[in-house]
């Protein structure tokens, strides 16, 4: 695979822009108890760049969602029981596919049935832009054959767990021990875009491949690959490929890490002090 150092960059704004020219995106994410993730990606979202970003959750949680962040719109989906997203949800979720640019699902959300069903029929929607986080991968990869039925144009950033339960519901042989060659065959054999998280992030596309170099270990905190969905999410919307997104996404998460970890050493670092450390990461760029 061809070895990709240089960082992709965002175009300079237009002083008439908009802001439907910087992207309309929305994180389907949360459950009961988890509600924190999908307001994390959300934020992480604004301060990455995105014009509008629309949060939607199951519907006894979106006032916690909704207090944490006045900046984003929210969107209340049906749900179960167990407080999870409900197979009802699933034409709200597809208006949301319409309505805008790129779509993510995972944060917080759990597992069940319904959310397979559900996302089932997000990866079977043609031209979708769809970014697969945290508890999303795991419904993902109780589905059967799932790469022979995907039409959208995916992103998947799963952590070195996740990546194993893709990998044993796909390949017969063992998962290799090499990180770049485990993320470069499940990108290659799925056709999609695959970050695999951990010291030196993996991005590839079969094709290519980037080894991150920022971010330090007081980034491992619940909260992090939230903040680093809605930042992909975001570039996605602002018109970057997904490789690039993917790419510039890993690398501006680690930095705000960065940033945030000399302001408050890596002991103290929560997943917060990455969200308010991307203003500074993006001026460094």
């Amino acid at each position: 695979m061809k070895i990709i150092k240089d960082i992709p960059k965002l175009k300079p704004r237009k002083a008439d822009s908009h802001k439907g020219d910087f992207g309309r995106v929305c994180i389907v994410g949360g459950s009961i108890g988890m509600s924190g993730a999908a307001a994390l990606a959300g934020r992480a979202a604004l301060r990455a760049g995105a014009g509008l970003v629309r949060v939607a959750v199951p519907k006894s949680v979106l006032p916690i969602v909704a207090s944490i962040e006045p900046s984003y719109i929210t969107i209340p989906l049906a749900e179960d029981g167990s407080g999870r997203i409900s197979a009802k949800a699933i034409n709200t979720i597809l208006d949301a596919v319409n309505n805008n640019d790129c779509l993510a699902f995972g944060p917080g959300i759990s597992t069940s049935g319904a959310l397979r069903l559900i996302l089932e029929t997000l990866i079977e929607q043609e031209h979708l832009r769809l970014l697969i986080d945290a508890d999303g991968l795991n419904n993902l990869s109780a589905i059967k054959d799932w790469p022979t039925r995907l039409k959208a144009n995916l992103i998947l950033t799963p952590h070195p767990g996740e990546l194993k339960r893709l990998w044993t519901g796909l390949f017969r042989e063992p998962l290799p021990s090499e990180r770049q060659k485990q993320a470069g065959k499940l990108a290659k054999q799925t056709k999609t875009v695959v970050a695999l998280k951990g010291t030196g992030t993996v991005v590839t596309d079969g094709q290519k491949v980037y080894i991150n170099k920022t971010g330090n270990p007081g980034m491992a905190t619940a909260g992090s690959g939230d903040c680093l969905t809605g930042i992909i999410t975001a570039l996605i919307g602002q018109g970057l490929s997904n490789f690039d997104a993917a790419v510039l996404g890993v690398h501006i998460h680690g930095s705000a890490g960065d940033i945030a970890a000399e302001k408050y050493g890596q002991i103290s670092l929560i997943a917060t002090d990455i969200i308010d450390s991307l203003p500074e990461a993006f001026l460094q760029r």
